[in-house]
């Protein structure tokens, strides 16, 4: 390749990047494999011959989900072998993500853990669709399946999504004054008012990779949960690790980063339905907890 188309395909990952890395970790859920395939999709794209790419951009996304789709693939064996709960990546996101309804929307907590119930070409396909507004025919082209097939799969994603996504859109207000509530209720350690803000069928997830302690499995109802969060409470007190509960901002919704003893302990975020707690996400596992010290840059575009 010329000086002049280096310089051309590094100004145009450059001006693209953002978008890929956002494609590449809605479809995989992990920050860190997510900049791995911009690492593979950026060696891939300086060995184009840019002269042949009529929409640069569009094959940019091409090569990000190819990329994407085979580690995808990879991870269900990695998942497979997890120990307890898999939660995705907590990112810390800029105050222009969550300002940003749709695509906090699509990266929310929520939505990425029902993104999971999906196989990795319906979560490409769903990816490319509905969020990125991606044709057909260029999706066909990505996953490697005729227009036909990727219409099926979209609108097979789509009904599986919609029947498992919050049934009303929360905004960020209101998820951040049930987290207020939520905290102060932890902080006061009295179960009963855990119950006041908790939905009867709320369930917690926590996830700690096998390195940090957490529920193996999901725990259900609101009397369950609340026992937990106050027994967790109790044990750190008497083993004298003060607990503090400070308001963060990941994957663009309200968030709370929890430290105990002075050090990051996880993140927990919510899924908020009638102004109630219906999903509670505690990511402990420290290897996800690395990319909390500075914000991640998105986009839709």
């Amino acid at each position: 390749m010329s000086e002049d188309g280096a310089d051309a395909a590094t100004e145009t990952f450059v001006a693209h990047r953002n978008l890929l890395f956002t494609v590449a970790y809605e479809m995989l859920g992990s920050a860190a494999d997510a900049e791995d395939v911009l690492q593979e999709t950026w060696l891939r794209w300086v060995e184009v011959d840019l002269e042949q790419v009529r929409d640069r951009r569009a094959y940019l996304v091409r090569i990000t989900t190819r990329q994407a789709l085979n580690r995808l693939r990879a991870m269900s064996r990695r998942k497979e072998a997890y120990v307890g709960s898999w939660l995705p990546e907590p990112l810390l996101t800029a105050p222009d993500v969550a300002e940003d309804a749709e695509l906090a929307e699509s990266v929310s907590m929520a939505l990425m853990l029902v993104l999971e119930t999906l196989s990795p070409t319906e979560r490409a396909v769903f990816v490319l669709r509905e969020v990125f507004d991606v044709g057909y025919e260029e999706i066909a082209a990505a996953v490697g399946k005729s227009s036909a097939a990727v219409r099926q799969i979209a609108h097979r994603a789509r009904k599986h999504v919609d029947a498992r996504r919050p049934r009303q859109a929360v905004s960020a207000a209101q998820t951040r004054a049930a987290l207020e509530s939520f905290r102060g209720a932890l902080e006061s350690g009295d179960p009963q008012d855990l119950l006041a803000v908790l939905a009867p069928d709320v369930v917690l997830v926590a996830d700690g990779g096998g390195i940090k302690q957490a529920a193996l499995r999901p725990i259900a109802g609101a009397e369950r949960v609340a026992r937990f969060m106050v027994g967790g409470i109790g044990k750190n007190d008497r083993n004298n690790l003060p607990m503090t509960l400070a308001p963060t901002v990941v994957n663009g919704s309200p968030a709370l980063a929890v430290h105990l003893g002075g050090e990051l302990d996880g993140i927990m975020t919510v899924r908020v339905e009638d102004s109630r707690i219906t999903g509670l996400y505690y990511v402990r596992n420290p290897e996800k907890l690395a990319r909390l010290a500075s914000e991640i840059p998105l986009a839709l575009r």
